[in-house]
């Protein structure tokens, strides 16, 4: 009998474990997703929803993924470009295939070069040491075993800029450049960048309303700290393609970045915290938008960036409209929020239609929040008005309006140092 009675206790553990998983599961999506009804597909090391794959595993968290098609295009064109950066020939002239050709302009004309002419170029006697080449990936695009790929090399005390194409092969488990060609132009770009935080939300929680992240407060910001000659990396929680919001075709300078492959392509593959080093960064700014209140605030990995840009690194912390949530939980090292005692916007529940689903949502409230961690909080009586709050190294902004004057005072706060 007290074997019966044991062997049943196990299986309502098993049971019990099985729907466990199933709860977790359940509640990962409802955390995405909101309370819409989603397709789940199980494979075991990943599941399926709609539009999404979370490629982790809830059976067994410490499996170690293969890593994919684009990672491992991604590590060859890492491979280059330290290589490359850091006269590290050995390891810039294995990202290339043996029997590679490198069509480049030189001061001799337009030439073919094999990679053991091309790593020539470099300084074998200064292995190691930087030589003012800053690289990054802009584009890949992969169709079966070949790729193409963009990198952007900037050389800011020339002033230059070059892109370069690349041809990739796969050879059995590893990717390699069987092809590369080159264009330098002049660039005021001076390699110090801004970090934009963004969400992988899609839908308010726990209802069936789509929300995304603002196209208008990433893109002006984008392209006026482009002109700044700042670069702008782009993350979320959980990196990939992100929701976006208030996306108007007919609006021309919506149209330009819509249909701009390459900034598009940093919208659909945002990085991850682990993809990014604060050390990199002179300032973070938070887009704002409906999914900025949730995935965001209370991550983390993101929080621990935002401070070690803010304390470590003496940079901005910026953030406009909903936004502004992704700053109320940060810390300081001391362990006071960082909108203590300072003057901070953004856009508060005031202005919120408080009788809607959306906004019941809501995890918690902005003004009320920064408030109760000892900030000062200001806004204007019209939602629609720009208004721009700075104390410090802190610039908050209430709206889309607000962006333009944001971005100015981020910019004059890096260029007073």
């Amino acid at each position: 009998m007290k074997i019966i009675t044991t062997f049943i206790s196990v299986l309502f553990s098993l049971s019990c474990f099985s729907q466990d998983k199933e709860d977790i599961k359940q509640e990962l999506l409802i955390n995405t997703y909101g309370n819409k009804q989603q397709k789940v597909i199980n494979y075991d090391k990943s599941f399926v929803s709609d539009d999404r794959l979370f490629y982790e595993s809830l059976d067994r968290p410490d499996t170690n993924l293969p890593l994919s098609d684009k990672e491992l295009v991604e590590e060859t064109l890492k491979s280059y470009i330290n290589g490359s950066s850091y006269n590290r020939l050995h390891i810039l002239k294995n990202s290339f295939s043996k029997d590679a050709t490198l069509y480049l302009t030189t001061k001799n004309g337009f030439k073919r070069y094999s990679p053991e002419q091309y790593t020539n170029f470099f300084s074998a006697d200064k292995k190691g040491e930087f030589n003012g080449r800053i690289g990054e990936i802009i584009s890949i695009d992969i169709t079966n075993d070949i790729a193409t790929a963009k990198v952007e090399i900037l050389i800011p005390n020339r002033k230059w800029r070059f892109i370069d194409l690349f041809l990739l092969k796969k050879f059995t488990n590893e990717w390699k450049i069987i092809s590369k060609t080159a264009t330098r132009e002049s660039s005021i770009e001076t390699g110090n960048k801004i970090l934009f935080v963004v969400s992988n939300t899609d839908y308010y929680l726990g209802t069936d309303i789509p929300t995304g992240n603002s196209f208008d407060e990433i893109i002006v910001a984008y392209e006026m700290f482009k002109d700044a000659g700042f670069n702008i990396d782009i993350i979320s929680p959980q990196g990939g393609a992100i929701p976006l919001k208030y996306l108007n075709t007919s609006e021309k300078k919506k149209k330009k970045y819509l249909y701009d492959n390459d900034f598009m392509y940093a919208l659909k593959y945002t990085k991850t915290p682990k993809q990014v080093r604060s050390l990199d960064y002179k300032a973070i700014y938070y887009v704002g938008g409906g999914s900025a209140m949730f995935n965001v605030p209370k991550n983390k990995e993101i929080q621990k960036i935002a401070m070690d840009i803010y304390e470590s690194q003496n940079g901005v912390i910026s953030a406009v409209c909903h936004g502004t949530a992704g700053i109320v939980f940060l810390k300081k090292s001391n362990g006071e929020y960082v909108v203590k005692n300072k003057r901070v916007n953004g856009f508060p529940e005031d202005h919120e239609k408080k009788d809607r689903a959306y906004f019941k949502s809501f995890p918690f409230l902005i003004r009320e929040t920064i408030e109760k961690h000892g900030g000062n909080f200001f806004y204007s009586s019209s939602p629609l008005d720009a208004h721009v709050e700075v104390d410090g190294r802190l610039v908050t902004g209430q709206n889309p309006a607000s962006v333009p004057q944001l971005v100015k005072e981020v910019i004059k706060i890096i260029n007073s140092k």
